[in-house]
Order: C-alpha cells, then sequence, then structure tokens
C-alpha cells in the first residue's frame, strides 16, 4: 500500500527540473549588468537583494533568465537559494535550474526546495569535506513526494503570502534599526561635543575627564577566532563569522552550530568569547560590530575578539566602534586584494576618545 496522500506521486528531481549549464566563459563580453555570487545570496531568502559586475570577475560563469533559480551547490548547508528577477550570470558554484511546468509550478519548486526535506537530502549526497559540493546527476535521481499541480497552487499562494509579510516585517525591522542607530550615533556625538564645548583644552587634545587612548589600553585581549574547519551540526554552541555580525548585535539567524564536544575539546580559548567580548569583523566585509551575550559561541579567523577591561562597558565599546569617526579610522589602512583585511595590530593602535570614569561610559551607553 502506498504510503502517498491521494494524487500524490514520487518523482525524481530530475523530472521536475531541468539543470541550466548557459556557459559564459568572458564574464565582461555577457551582455548584462549583473552578476550574483554565492556571497550575493542571503541565507533562507529567495530574494536577490545585492550582486556585482560581471566586469568585476573572470572564469566561466553561468547565465540565468527571470524566473530561474539560483542554488548554490557548494556547502549546500548554507542554504543559499534564491529566484532570479533579471537575467545575469551567476558563479559556477551554483546552480541553474528552470522548473518543468507539466511537472511542478515554477512557483511552487523554490519554496520546495527550501524544505529542510530538499536541504537535508542536499547536504547528505554533497561530496568533498572543506568544500562539499553537490552534482547534478546525483541531485536529478533523488525521489520526493509531489503534491498535484492544484495543491502546488494552493500551497504557493499561501507561501508567498506567508513570504511577503516576512519581508514587510524584515523591512520594518531594518527601519527600525536605522533609526535606533542614528540616534544612539547622535547621542554619542552631542555628548561629545557638549564635552568638547565646556573645555578649556587646546584643539586635538581630550576635553576635561575625558582622555586618548588607544583601543589595546581599553581591552585585556584583542584575538581573532579559528582557522581550521569546524563541523556543523543542527544543535549546540554557535559559530559565528563575520557576516553574522552587524548592527551591534550577532544575527543568530545565520549563525550555524558546531558540536559541544569541538567546542570543548578543539577550540582554544581565544575563539571562544566570553559575554561582553565585542566582536568586529576583520575579513571581507569589514569593521562590523557586535557584543557577545549569554549564549555559547565560538568565531573563525575572520572576527577580531575584543575582551574590555573591567572599566569598560562592552556596550560602550561597541557604539564608539560603530560611529563614522571610528570606522573611517579602523578601514583607512586595510590589507589584501581579492579578500580585504584589517590587521588587530593596527586596530588595536588605532585612538580614540572616552571620558575616565565608568560610570560615564555606563551613562552614555544607556542612553543609546
Amino acid at each position: 500500500m502506498s504510503d502517498l496522500k491521494p494524487g500524490w506521486q514520487r518523482v525524481k528531481f530530475g523530472e521536475l527540473a531541468t539543470c541550466i549549464n548557459d556557459r559564459v566563459d568572458d564574464p565582461s563580453t555577457a551582455g548584462v549588468e549583473c552578476y550574483v555570487g554565492l556571497e550575493h545570496l542571503d541565507p533562507e531568502s529567495l530574494k536577490i537583494r545585492r550582486w556585482g559586475s560581471p566586469e568585476d570577475v573572470e572564469s566561466t560563469k553561468l547565465r540565468f533568465k527571470p524566473g530561474d533559480i539560483i542554488f548554490g551547490k557548494r556547502r549546500a548547508y548554507q542554504r543559499k537559494l534564491a529566484v532570479a528577477e533579471f537575467e545575469g550570470i551567476c558563479s559556477a558554484h551554483a546552480m541553474v535550474l528552470r522548473a518543468k511546468p507539466d511537472v511542478v509550478l515554477p512557483e511552487f519548486l523554490p519554496f520546495f526546495m527550501q524544505s529542510d526535506l530538499f536541504m537535508e537530502r542536499a547536504v547528505e549526497i554533497s561530496v568533498g569535506s572543506l568544500s562539499p559540493t553537490i552534482n547534478w546527476k546525483a541531485l536529478a535521481q533523488q525521489e520526493f513526494a509531489l503534491p498535484p499541480l492544484q495543491e502546488q497552487q494552493q500551497m504557493a499562494t499561501a507561501l508567498i503570502t506567508l513570504q511577503n509579510t516576512s519581508e514587510a516585517f524584515k523591512f520594518a525591522c531594518n527601519k527600525a534599526k536605522v533609526l535606533l542607530d542614528a540616534f544612539a550615533m547622535h547621542s554619542l556625538r552631542q555628548n561629545y561635543l557638549q564635552k568638547l564645548k565646556s573645555s578649556s583644552s587646546e584643539n586635538g587634545a581630550a576635553p576635561n575627564g575625558w582622555r586618548v587612548v588607544s583601543i589595546s589600553e581599553l581591552c585585556s585581549r584583542i584575538t581573532y577566532g579559528f582557522t581550521n574547519p569546524m563541523p556543523t551540526t543542527e544543535t549546540g554552541p554557535w559559530m559565528v563569522t563575520a557576516k553574522d555580525i552587524g548592527n551591534g548585535r550577532i544575527n543568530y539567524f545565520t549563525a550555524r552550530h558546531t558540536s559541544d564536544e569541538a567546542f570543548k575539546k578543539e577550540l582554544t580559548d581565544k575563539s571562544r568569547p566570553l559575554p561582553g567580548d565585542v566582536l568586529l569583523s576583520k575579513d571581507g566585509t569589514l569593521g562590523r560590530v557586535g557584543v557577545v551575550g549569554d549564549a555559547s559561541i565560538c568565531v573563525n579567523q575572520s572576527v577580531a575578539v575584543l575582551r574590555p577591561l573591567s572599566s569598560v562597558p562592552g556596550e560602550f565599546l561597541t557604539w564608539t566602534l560603530r560611529s563614522n569617526g571610528m570606522q573611517q579610522r579602523l578601514l583607512q589602512d586595510i590589507g589584501g586584494t581579492a579578500i580585504k583585511h584589517l590587521y588587530i595590530t593596527k586596530v588595536g593602535d588605532t585612538r580614540l576618545i572616552v571620558p575616565e570614569a565608568k560610570s560615564e561610559m555606563e551613562s552614555i551607553a544607556l542612553s543609546l
């Protein structure tokens, strides 16, 4: 007896979609304006919100058209999947998939591929250790239960409504964060300007009750995280990278987990920040700042860990490092060509102005 619901059928993935292999050997002559790399895809989101230029990349890429699905076949556990709304080229580390509408509705297929069932299967059939990758021939042979077209339409309609609601909520949250950040930076700047105005210090010197120090003078430790790959698990301590930091916080929606055993045995203390430590992205996307809460986390080499002295509130240091002036100082002397880097020795040498009293730092942090 079949265990399928009435009207459902078991089909191979190759019956649902075609893998488009329209190769572009010279991206600069592709005749399109947009290049989408895996770094441009957000986990758990079907929207493409950013992209690069074909003139900025080399080597063979894949052409996609509106409605095509761009699926990151490399490191599938990152769950990078998006539906194109424009024509362009994408990384060869992705698959360009096109639904077969006689079997599956194009608007339903992306949601199906976002499901845990599909993603877990994709991870299972990936091959390789450092950069596990999916082979199309293997994926095409995987069997899944599929509802009839009418049910697909009903599901897709409900999921699209849910997606639109979620997108609207995220948009509102982002706007709220922008307002909060603007208010925080304004409060910090006004406090500083008030101190300068009431001070008789010469230009360039610290006002009364304030001092000019280096970041290293405010911290007992400045280091960075692990360099060797760590196992990824469904539960366990959080594994935070540069992309998971922003707006003064850690984004646990994008962070992954690692095992308790690896957390305890394979990681040194420098890779396991403590509550109150300040994280700073130092590789790739530079200058993102967040403070560590109560959760058990570890960080990789893309993240610098600043441990404030007991006399320096972590929230105060976080907001100070996020200010426009400090961001300009941190990013004015970076290294690297393909991937940009902040050097932690130079981060430690960066100078800033702070109140002498911890109570005043706490007051400023609370006002933010």
